[in-house]
């Protein structure tokens, strides 16, 4: 029998930790105010971290907290794909049944990819976005239970946690903003090696400043002391206590251990091997409880009872007296539902484990595997086939283990665990060629496969083949963002189908490569794409020849619209029809409607549009109803009809935050605040803006927010931030796949900014690559704005003898184009107008009548500040004619656009609107500009243009200037120059005068500076 001391090995006191405690406190105290926590607890195996854990527990229910513990699971080597969320949901679920059906409202067979209790997981097709769309539901479904009741979600054991869960954990910790949440997780940091998977996220959590990492320390002297005192219920011998201390140093799990051992005798006779002294106490046991450990230890890191029973193959009252010795030592407890057991501490399981000869281990698995097929209900069934894929692999048997773990495989899919899909599918291709033939036979594409399109074959007769593996293994890894693997897969799939051709499934794989390339910025894929189209032509229909065609029109509608991408577009309808590949089909129709549009039918091309919307949400295919919901938002704003995509892109907005689709979500943001910019609604532009860089995690519309952004900083005049905002758009969009929706948008942004700093040259320098590259049909949505900012950069400048040098060459290209670029509707006709009156106005030729048709055309246009721009040029061109007819319809174009200016916040249009009512002596009443404190600072001067000004207003020559100032003659005139276009003068005299009308310099100061 045991004696009496062993039954308190575990301390009745809980020792220290008060700054830890206080910590936890702290974060649920917050919590509790609606003040969402999150925290990292680590420390060392056996340092305490559990027993932390159950201690805040204890404390957090008692103050009204529901506590909610999930476990990462350990099974051999592998870990349960959301093991610990599905643990925690189910326990939130069983506490709050009422407000966890409520939240999880219409969600269910999404969520059940977690929790398999809800029903029956959603069969759709899978995508890109599916693993997000899981993680935002799964968001929200916590602040939604976290809004009345504070939660503690507590998942221990990180350190086993499968790239899914980590994903879901990373996630969590970025995005939860609401709710009386507090999510606490647990890992051992001695396991943390460099390569640890666990080691980038928790680099990457503690960037965040949303997250508290607190590390376990060892204990003291003292506590350990009074650890003892706890274990052994007696104040202990201070020598003992130091000699314990010394070899456990200081940590807890082995403090317990050494003070067992030493109160049994056994102190003097231990090894300094801590594998051996983990395993003395299990040693003790009977021969019957310690074969029920070896058992317990290689069947995971929790086992049910009736499964041990099935593998421990003794009579019922032997294992439970072998079981209630092993749980009297405190080798093994009970599970928290009592329906099974487990190590008392991880490290004497991995102790027994490692413990284990190759032969019995392989053994235990080939019988815990029997077991399983015997009964399938021996285990949760949401953990069945992972479970026995797991036994069936250690068990080192390919016949038995091949279709087990493609049935994990499948599994994973379901729950959008793509990373332990892609496992498992390399695991299937280790085991493939040592599985006997006739097992290969037997298994069925129907069964195990689902992205490759059977093409002609009967899924259900034909046999499995290795480049099914390879073709499943790659969409896994491409979801799952393991697309280094997914592109090697790819490489090893086209050398195989080079030995054995198959121009179909040839052509799948280019595919998989194009869009993994464009994905990992390594080119845009048109190669890629090219090569899968010449492997399908001439080929009858097929859903891979659809698949082709519509990805191709895809990629040409973005970058090279034309009657090409029409004529692809048109036979993927075709195609997709004739075959039945519905999705296929309505994706294809989405592009062929836009390119109708940008064709010039855009009444044909908005109803097809329309039609596709209805009907996938009608037939609940969410991501291509989430494109539409892009797109057609998009073309309405290319046509000039923002005002109708603004709510189309609101639906769009709520319906994406429904189904979780953060990418299409933050695509509209991004669209939502281009439309808001043009309708003037500035302050709710900058906000989706800000929404579009934070949402979603593609790249490319976080650069759309970030370059609207830019662009308000620049109409606004602050421009070190739109710089800024310019520099991160490129950032976002990168260099590897300059499509026109992107790079012309960037060059003209670009353009501005250098154009409003004065460098005319780099302003042209970021023309140049477009005019170069030419407006091919379909971007004159985003040609007509760059070349209307380059043709008023000219304008602008055309005082300054710095812009003299290629002036004529730029002219004459900037009107080349223009004469090539569509027009089509009203808005861009609109735009063509303007350009052509800003040459114009850059070769000094511009009158009212050039202005007048350009004011009218604006006027029937929803574009506010255009039309305050364009106005004030009216009002500049006829103050230039003279007259009082003119002068009083001048003031009103300035007042109107004054109001405008104001209103936006558009301070360089506002301060040019004054400048000129100053310069002509009006009088804008009515005009609510504001007056800048500086008038210098409203014309525009730097610092340095001041300093020559005031020099210049004093009557010093360039040469006088330039010695007083430090800089060269031809310096100094390069300033002059640019201060008499800022001033819209042409004299040396007549800026001077302007800087005595506005009082710019003190009058004394003048003429005590005057030279005699």
């Amino acid at each position: 029998m045991l004696g009496p001391v062993e039954n308190r090995s575990v301390s009745p006191v809980f020792v220290g930790r008060a700054d830890e405690l206080d910590t936890l406190n702290d974060a649920l105290a917050r919590a509790a105010a609606a003040e969402p926590q999150a925290l990292l607890l680590g420390g060392e195996a056996g340092v305490g971290k559990t027993r932390l854990v159950e201690e805040f527990a204890t404390a957090a229910a008692r103050h009204g907290a529901v506590v909610a513990v999930g476990g990462c699971v350990e099974i051999g080597a592998d870990g349960l794909s959301f093991a610990p969320f599905s643990a925690a949901l189910r326990a939130l679920r069983d506490a709050l049944p009422e407000e966890f059906a409520a939240a999880a409202a219409g969600q269910e067979e999404e969520l059940a990819r977690l929790l398999p209790d809800l029903g029956e997981a959603g069969a759709g097709r899978h995508d890109e976005q599916g693993t997000a769309r899981l993680f935002e539901l799964t968001a929200r479904l916590l602040e939604r239970i976290a809004a009345e009741h504070t939660a503690v979600l507590v998942l221990e054991d990180l350190h086993w946690a499968d790239a899914s869960t980590r994903h879901l954990l990373a996630y969590l910790f970025r995005t939860l903003r609401a709710g009386r949440l507090l999510v606490l997780a647990t890992y051992r940091s001695d396991d943390i090696h460099r390569r640890h998977p666990l080691r980038p996220l928790l680099a990457e959590l503690d960037r965040l400043r949303t997250v508290r990492r607190i590390e376990l320390a060892r204990f003291t002297r003292e506590e350990a002391g009074r650890q003892i005192a706890g274990i052994l219920a007696a104040e202990p011998d201070p020598a003992q206590v130091d000699e314990i201390y010394a070899r456990s140093d200081g940590n807890a799990f082995f403090i317990e251990e050494l003070a067992v051992a030493a109160t049994a005798g056994d102190c003097t006779g231990l090894t300094d091997s801590l594998r051996d002294l983990l395993l003395v106490r299990v040693e003790a046991l009977p021969e019957s409880a310690q074969k029920v450990a070896r058992i317990v230890a290689e069947g995971g890191s929790t086992v049910e009872y009736r499964l041990i029973a099935a593998v421990a193959r003794l009579a019922e009252d032997d294992l439970i007296e072998a079981l209630r010795a092993a749980v009297g030592a405190h080798i093994l407890t009970a599970t928290r539902t009592g329906d099974g057991y487990r190590f008392r501490h991880s490290l004497v399981r991995e102790a027994v484990a490692d413990d284990l000869l190759p032969g019995e281990r392989s053994r235990l698995n080939r019988r815990y595997a029997e077991a399983l097929e015997a009964d399938p209900t021996l285990v949760p069934a949401d953990a069945r086939v992972m479970r026995l894929a797991s036994y069936w692999y250690h068990a080192h048997d390919p016949a038995k283990a091949l279709p087990a773990v493609l049935s994990a495989a499948v599994v994973a899919r379901r729950r959008h665990a793509y990373t332990e899909q892609l496992r498992l599918l390399e695991r299937a291709m280790e085991l493939w060629d040592s599985a006997p033939e006739e097992i290969r036979s037997a298994l069925r594409p129907v069964d195990y496969a689902e992205v490759y399109p059977p093409c002609g074959c009967d899924p259900a007769t034909t046999p499995l083949r290795y480049l099914d593996l390879l073709a499943e293994a790659a969409v896994a890894g491409r979801f799952g963002g393991e697309r280094e693997r997914a592109l090697k897969i790819t490489k090893r799939a086209l050398r195989l189908l080079d030995e054995e051709p198959d121009p179909l499934r040839a052509a799948w794989f280019w595919v998989q490569r194009s869009r993994l390339v464009q994905a990992m910025a390594r080119g845009d894929g048109r190669q890629e794409l090219a090569t899968a189209q010449d492997l399908v032509r001439g080929l009858p229909p097929s859903e891979v020849h659809a698949e082709v065609l519509a990805v191709a029109a895809g990629w040409s509608m973005q970058r090279r619209p034309g009657p090409e991408a029409l004529a692809a577009a048109e036979r993927a309808v075709e195609y997709a029809h004739m075959v039945g590949a519905r999705e296929t089909e309505l994706d294809a129709r989405l592009t062929l409607g836009g390119l109708t549009v940008e064709a010039g039918a855009p009444k044909a091309g908005l109803a097809e549009m329309r039609q596709v919307l209805r009907d996938t949400r009608a037939e609940g295919m969410h991501q291509v109803a989430a494109r539409a919901y892009v797109n057609l938002p998009s073309v309405l704003q290319s046509v000039g009809r923002d005002r109708e995509a603004v709510p189309l892109l609101r639906e769009g907005i709520e319906f994406c935050r429904a189904y979780g689709l953060l990418d299409s979500g933050a695509w509209m943001w991004g669209n939502l605040s281009e439309a808001l910019y043009s309708l003037g609604q500035w302050q709710e532009a900058a906000e989706a803006a800000a929404h579009a860089t934070r949402v979603g995690h593609g790249a490319m519309p976080r650069g759309a927010g970030a370059l609207t952004q830019a662009r308000l900083a620049l109409a606004r005049g602050d421009l070190a931030e739109a710089g800024r905002h310019l520099a991160a758009a490129r950032a976002w969009y990168g260099t590897h796949d300059p499509m026109p929706q992107q790079s012309l948008p960037v060059a003209r942004v670009a353009l501005g900014v250098a154009a409003a700093e004065g460098r005319i040259t780099d302003a042209r320098a970021a023309l140049l690559p477009a005019l170069d590259v030419g407006f091919p049909p379909g971007t004159h949505r985003y040609g007509w704005p760059l070349l209307l900012a380059a043709a008023t950069a000219e304008a602008d400048a055309r005082a300054l003898p710095a812009a003299l040098p290629g002036r004529a060459e730029t002219l004459d290209r900037l009107s080349a184009a223009v004469r090539t670029l569509t027009t089509g509707v009203p808005l861009w006709q609109a735009y063509g107008q303007w350009t052509r009156a800003e040459l114009l106005r850059a070769q000094g030729r511009d009158t009212a009548d050039t202005w007048s048709p350009v004011v009218t055309a604006f006027e029937c246009l929803d574009r506010p500040y255009a039309l305050a721009r364009v106005r004030h040029r009216l009002a500049a061109a006829l103050l230039a004619e003279g007259g009082d007819d003119e002068r009083e319809r001048a003031v009103e174009l300035l007042r109107l656009a004054g109001a405008v200016a104001a209103h936006l916040g558009a301070r360089p249009l506002a301060d040019t609107v004054a400048r000129l009512a100053q310069r002509a002596r009006l009088t804008l009443t009515g005009a609510t500009r504001r007056t800048p404190a500086d008038p210098a600072t409203a014309l525009g001067l730097t610092s340095r243009e001041r300093d020559v000004l005031h020099l210049v207003a004093a009557g010093r020559t360039n040469r006088q200037i330039a010695a007083e100032l430090f800089i060269s003659p031809k310096t100094a005139s390069v300033h002059v120059s640019n201060i008499l276009g800022k001033l819209g003068v042409s004299g040396r005299g007549e800026a001077a005068a302007v800087a005595h009308r506005l009082g710019l310099f003190a009058a004394g100061t003048l003429a005590a500076e005057t030279p005699g």
